[in-house]
Parts: structure tokens; sequence; C-alpha cells
């Protein structure tokens, strides 16, 4: 029996769309793209053939158009993990609930998103402006902890044997979750270093940023950086990735995230600027999604 969800459940605004997106389904193309900082949705689209639908409410700027005949969403999503739990569920109701009878689509719809973003490195050698590719995503965040996520036996095993390896507080329960492959190998070349990201539920004392408050993590890039496991490696810190692996997963939709570095945590090195090397990585994945 398909299920019914009540007002409180699925929350629409005045014209019916989802409540915080302020998006109807003919809005929403399949293929998405989706950023963190509002102003890098215009960076984006303004690279499309044509642009069929713009909007805003709050901190969610949507833009859908057409690039290279494919047609693509554009969406900001704002920082941190409790933002992508309101996207996810709210574009995963767009596709899977009927918002007039809201009742659940029996013929559920996959979407691919693709998540563009900055982050710090944690390898030395890796130099700032390179392109960072989400094998999988440890999350230090709780989303995770909330659902019913069909985590696999080797995903359990791995971020088990990362936890190991960096010590955590024990106060801190951390989960391992993996991209899509087939997105992987649409964006994996030679310009990325495909391995671990870290997903942190802050930028400061979470990602190991001591200013006056002392941290439990200080020194947690260094400990990151020596992780290896059969050659993979922990590459980088970001602030979304876990939850979007996560619920794209329970929810059946097709997730990756790709980042430029922009700070080399080992090195102390911080990017003076990095507008033309963000249009080149927007460019990368517009060509291969």
């Amino acid at each position: 029996m398909l299920k019914h969800f009540p007002a409180t459940d699925l929350v629409l605004n005045a014209n019916n769309q989802v409540y915080h997106l302020g998006l109807s389904k003919e809005n929403l193309s399949t293929k998405i793209i989706v950023v963190g900082d509002q102003d890098r949705v215009s960076l984006i689209s303004e690279k499309f053939e044509s642009i069929e639908h713009t909007s805003q409410h709050r901190e969610f700027v949507c833009h859908t158009g057409k690039y290279q005949g494919k047609r693509i969403s554009v969406l900001s999503t704002g920082i941190g993990t409790d933002n992508i739990d309101i996207v996810f569920n709210e574009l995963d109701a767009l596709v899977n609930i009927d918002l007039e009878t809201r009742t659940e689509i029996e013929s559920k719809t996959s979407l691919d998103i693709v998540r563009i973003g900055t982050c710090g490195i944690v390898q030395a050698e890796i130099p700032i402006h390179s392109y960072i590719l989400s094998s999988h995503a440890l999350g230090l965040d709780n989303i995770a902890h909330f659902y019913e996520i069909p985590f696999t036996k080797e995903e359990i095993s791995l971020g088990n044997e990362i936890q190991n390896h960096i010590g955590l507080p024990a106060n801190i329960i951390p989960y391992l979750i993996e991209a899509d492959r087939e997105l992987i190998a649409k964006l994996t070349s030679e310009r990325t270093h495909n391995g671990i990201t870290i997903t942190s539920s802050g930028f400061y004392g979470p990602q190991g940023r001591n200013l006056r408050i002392p941290t439990y993590a200080s020194e947690i890039h260094n400990k990151l950086s020596s992780f290896n496991n059969e050659g993979l490696q922990i590459m980088n810190f970001e602030m979304e990735s876990s939850a979007l692996f996560a619920l794209g997963k329970a929810l059946g939709h097709r997730c990756a995230t790709i980042c430029l570095g922009v700070a080399n945590r080992p090195k102390y090195e911080f990017s003076k600027g990095y507008d033309k090397e963000m249009n080149e990585l927007i460019e990368y994945v517009l060509d291969r999604i």
C-alpha cells in the first residue's frame, strides 16, 4: 500500500510547492548540480544555452536550463548537512510524491546529483586548486543516525577502521558511506584526486581549527593524512557530502561530490583567489554529467 503523508510531515506552501525550496516538479531536471554558495548558481547557469526557470526562497536559489542539449538544474543548499537534510527530502518529494494527493508515487524516479564545492586538502603533496573527487564520505555529523540507511558491510568495516586510526572521542560516532560509482567513473580523469572525504559539522573546531576555544581535534589532519587502506586515502575536509551520499542512497538517487581544494592544511596554505579555477571545474562537471 502506498504511503500517505500528513500536512505536518510533508509541508507545502500556499502554491502547493515544497516548503523550503519553493519548487514544483516541473521546475526540476533529473540532472542536478548542488552548490553551497547561492552566487555560484548563476556562475553555472550563465554557461547554459537557455534558462527556463529561476527562483529563490531563503538561501535556496534554483536555475534550470539546457547545456549542450542536456537539461540541468542548479540549486544552492547553503552550508552544512542540516541543509542537505532539507534539500534532499524536498527534492525527493518533488519526484516521488504526488503533492496533490500527498501519496507516494509507485514508479520511483532516480536523480543524478553532483555537488560542486570547495574543501581543505589533508594530503601535503596535493597542491591547492586540485580537483578532489569523493569516493566515500566519513560523516562526523549526526544526520544519518536519524534514518534507516542501508550501509554495506564494507562501509561499516572501513568506517570502523578509520575511527580506530584517528581515535575520535567516544561522543562522536562517525559513519562512512560510498558515493555512486557510475557518477564517480564519469567524473574521474587524470585531473582528479579520488579518495575519502571527511564531512564535518562545522568549519572551525570540527575541522581542527583552533582559535580561542580548545578543541579535541587540533591535530586531526595529521592523523587523517596517514590513513591508507590498500591505496585508499583520506583526501579532504568539507561539510555536506556524508548526508548527501547517505540520504541519496536511502532514497535511491545517484550522488557524487567534486571539490576544488582551496586550502592545504598540512602546509598551512590557503588560496589567494580561485575564480578562474572554479570556473574551469564547473565546465569540467557540466561536460561530464
